[in-house]
């Protein structure tokens, strides 16, 4: 049975027009209530939800309440996200929440543990878990293709000319104390979960430099560099920046024992690797993904689906703050120059 299901925003929150695409494409999702103080959102509601939409409310407890919805997704600015989650747990929701969801990971701890306690999803937005090449070379890494593990490169680059958009600044994404970060909490954020989803390994331990290369005297960063230490012993660098005219760079390199794996998305999506741990198979081999969906619809599917209780969900609440942990970690080992440990989730 399709579940009630609301929609916790404001006007410019993120990705809203996939977001209610996915909502009106998934089967699991019955009627839904938007709630946005502002009252921007509601037209686009209308337009891409249609006989979906139920109700529009600038009360947002008012419609938890009155509606009784069992699936939140919240589209909010990392600062405000917290008391949305919270508000949507209370209300005994599911949650899919936009990224990063808070501007320290001591904001978002709290949550996991409620969500816990009330056996419900906390789920942030790393759709990318759900590609298939994605799914593959987890395949790989888990069945040992690659024996033990030895190091891991992973490379998030895209553009700088958005930064030099005038109103970027005046975004919430554009400024630290309503976004959390720059690069690494808007976008490096995807890549970092993604290696620790293909590998099942935890980061221990973080140091490396965050900062303005670009020039464009903003409050967030555009660069990051980062040396990581994961939870098996095996060590990685991650480059995480706004560097290109447009476009974006993006790959996973992984090395082991027995072989090696390549994850590229620049601009077409390819997974190669090398094994000795098969000796009937000699030389590198590849892989050609499906032809189906991706981005933010599939992602909405499948917590809907969880959220239903037709799945598990695609990623658990302490996964995302696992990633919170580094990723804050990481901002105050550049602000000190120190190696900072990464707390346990």
């Amino acid at each position: 049975m399709p579940i009630p299901t609301i929609v916790l925003t404001h006007a410019g929150g993120p990705h809203l027009d996939a977001y209610f695409a996915g909502l009106a494409a998934s089967t699991e999702v019955g009627e839904v209530s938007v709630a946005d103080p502002s009252g921007a959102t509601f037209a686009t509601a209308q337009k891409v939800l249609g006989p979906k939409l139920k109700t529009t409310g600038k009360d947002a407890g008012a419609l938890l309440r009155e509606q009784k919805p069992k699936f939140a997704l919240v589209a909010m600015e990392a600062v405000l996200t917290p008391p949305a989650i919270d508000a949507a747990l209370e209300h005994g929701c599911h949650v899919m929440a936009e990224k990063p969801a808070c501007v320290r990971a001591a904001d978002f701890e709290p949550l996991v543990r409620k969500a816990e306690g009330k056996h419900l999803h906390l789920m942030l937005a790393f759709a990318n878990r759900l590609r298939p090449e994605a799914r593959e070379a987890q395949r790989l890494v888990r069945e040992g293709r690659l024996g033990k593990l030895y190091g891991m490169e992973i490379h998030l680059v895209a553009d700088q000319t958005r930064l030099k958009n005038p109103s970027y600044k005046q975004t919430w994404y554009g400024q630290k104390a309503r976004a959390g970060g720059g690069h690494f909490t808007w976008l490096g954020i995807h890549w970092l979960d993604l290696a620790l989803f293909i590998t099942g390994a935890e980061v221990e331990a973080v140091a490396g430099f965050s900062g303005g290369v670009g020039g464009q005297l903003l409050d967030v960063e555009d660069s990051n560099a980062a040396a990581l230490k994961f939870t098996n012993g095996f060590f990685g660098t991650l480059t995480s920046g706004y560097y290109l005219d447009r476009g974006y760079h993006q790959h996973i390199k992984i090395w082991g024992a027995q072989g090696w794996l390549e994850l590229n998305h620049q601009p077409d999506v390819t997974l190669k690797w090398y094994s000795t741990a098969e000796p009937k198979v000699s030389g590198i081999q590849t892989y050609t993904p499906p032809a189906e969906p991706t981005g933010y619809t599939p992602w909405v599917h499948a917590c809907a689906r969880a959220a239903a209780g037709q799945q598990d969900p695609p990623v658990t609440g302490r996964e995302g703050l696992r990633v919170l942990d580094a990723i804050y970690a990481f901002y105050e080992a550049a602000k000190s120059g120190q190696t900072k440990a990464v707390k346990r989730a």
